[in-house]
């Protein structure tokens, strides 16, 4: 099952995808009220009240990333003992189809194409087996990153933190993707990275598991899984898809933030 959040004349609504379009299953007044794409603007699937990323969760991404920095590479290709957590701030969230800002004070801003995971209840100090329970379903995402800056500052919330830098979407789905589905972001049409949910070093339930031993994760809450190797430039006039098979298809344009 697909699920929406839409705004439909005014209304904040939340809506079941169908073949005829969407149907609205709140608020009450428009309960059982369908409709179509022309008449709604998509908005993020999800109200979190607090953003998680995992950082280094593909092992070619690590190895691109090392390299960047001008370091050689493990050969081994051992990982980190521990995921690398963060933070992005409910504001930095926007749905299908709403613009990525370039910020004026930025020099390089990246996109990172990810899957991510939605609580569907509040948990605390849960297992793996038990994480997979309180799962309300999966979105494609792109964790937008300004990369000067993240290799800056000693923690990362300016580079990950900015007004549309977490862009989510376009639905919830409540099936989970297989380990064969494949995770693939393009910039103007062009390919430039590609990547199977089973590539994953840490499964979604692990990473959720961790979390939750420090914090108690609510219904809506967020976590991006991680994005593969081929991380690259935006520029202002681009445009950003990320698709995963089975979950939907997120596109954002991108344009300079005005002074």
């Amino acid at each position: 099952m697909k699920l929406a959040r839409l705004e439909y004349h005014g209304e904040v609504c939340e809506a079941e995808v169908t073949c005829a379009g969407y149907l609205i299953s709140s608020p009450p007044a428009l309960a059982g009220t369908t409709v179509g794409e022309d008449e709604i603007r998509l908005l993020p699937p999800a109200t979190p009240t607090k953003i998680l990323g995992v950082g280094w969760n593909f092992r070619e991404h690590i190895r691109e990333m090392v390299t960047r920095a001008g370091r050689i590479p493990n050969p081994s290709n051992e990982v980190v003992p521990r995921p690398v957590l963060f933070f992005k701030p409910p504001t930095s969230l926007i749905g299908h189809r709403d613009t990525i800002l370039y910020p004026f004070d930025a020099t390089r801003v990246e996109y990172e194409g990810e899957l991510a995971v939605v609580i569907g209840r509040q948990i605390r100090r849960v297992t793996p087996e038990e994480a997979a329970k309180a799962v309300w379903g999966w979105t494609c995402a792109n964790d937008v990153t300004e990369r000067d800056q993240q290799a800056e500052d000693k923690q990362w919330w300016r580079a990950k933190g900015y007004d549309t830098f977490g862009a989510i979407g376009p639905f919830l789905d409540t099936e989970a993707p297989s380990p064969e589905a494949y995770i693939r972001t393009r910039v103007n049409g062009e390919l430039r990275q590609e990547a199977q949910v089973g590539d994953m070093i840490r499964d979604p339930f692990d990473i959720i598991s961790l979390v939750s031993q420090a914090m108690t994760l609510e219904r809506g809450d967020l976590i991006m899984l991680g994005t593969s190797s081929g991380v690259g430039e935006l520029h202002p006039g681009d445009e950003v898809d990320v698709d995963i098979d089975g979950v939907g298809h997120l596109s954002n344009p991108v344009r300079m933030e005005e002074r």
